[in-house]
């Protein structure tokens, strides 16, 4: 037996994107009370409408997010984002912003998710300024250590100073995708578990909101 755990931030009408993009706007095409003259007034539905910039919530970076001539969404294994063996990197933001991974290793074929607790800043201005982020050397580690994904419960994994931004850089260079803004790392284990976060089939596509969510094995609290 064992236990789903959900990593991924609700979305909602009016919530705020990455900053510079527009809020996230959710509602109705046709509501539940307008629908029913389509069906003779026998059955009602509501069909939505959405619209919302990529990078809102829990959103997943494909290849094709830093590099061109990368993997897009559509083009993504889907062996790459599901059912991953997982472990957590954790990290404490009181220590410092920078997270170097110095030590972790034997994470081949494995999502390596980075725990720092900022998460519990969701919904204030101080999420977005002055947050944790990895290093180059984190990024290049993670890529010759075999990483097959990167999370993290902070908004970006470079550092936004470095316009640069070696990390997405590197990850993405290699075909690990990057997962930002999870939730609720807490209630994971420090591995033996499995991490999962499908995106839609986009062509074309970058990036997108996913919901992410592990599944621990009862016996690991």
């Amino acid at each position: 037996m064992s236990r789903l755990v959900d990593l991924s931030h609700p979305l909602s009408d009016g919530m705020a994107a990455y900053p510079g993009l527009p809020d996230a706007r959710f509602g109705a095409i046709v509501d539940h009370d307008a629908s029913r003259d389509r069906y003779g007034g026998k059955a009602e539905f509501y069909l939505g409408r959405i619209e919302i910039a990529a990078n809102t919530g829990t959103y997943l970076d494909a290849p094709f997010h830093r590099h061109r001539e990368g993997e897009d969404l559509a083009a993504l294994d889907l062996a790459s984002v599901v059912e991953l063996p997982s472990l957590i990197a954790e990290h404490d933001p009181a220590s410092g912003r920078s997270i170097a991974l110095d030590g972790l290793g034997g994470f081949d074929g494995q999502a390596v998710l980075v725990r720092t607790g900022w998460d519990g800043r969701w919904g204030t201005d101080g999420y977005w300024t002055d947050g944790p982020y990895l290093t180059s050397g984190a990024a290049d580690r993670l890529v010759a250590g075999g990483a097959r994904l990167v999370g993290v419960d902070f908004a970006n994994v470079d550092d936004l100073a470095d316009l640069a931004r070696p990390v997405h850089t590197a990850l993405l260079a290699a075909g690990i995708p990057i997962v930002e803004n999870l939730r609720g790392l807490e209630a994971l284990p420090l591995d033996g578990f499995t991490f999962s976060a499908p995106p839609l089939a986009i062509r074309g596509g970058a990036t997108v909101p996913v919901r992410a969510y592990a599944e621990v094995p009862e016996d690991e609290r």
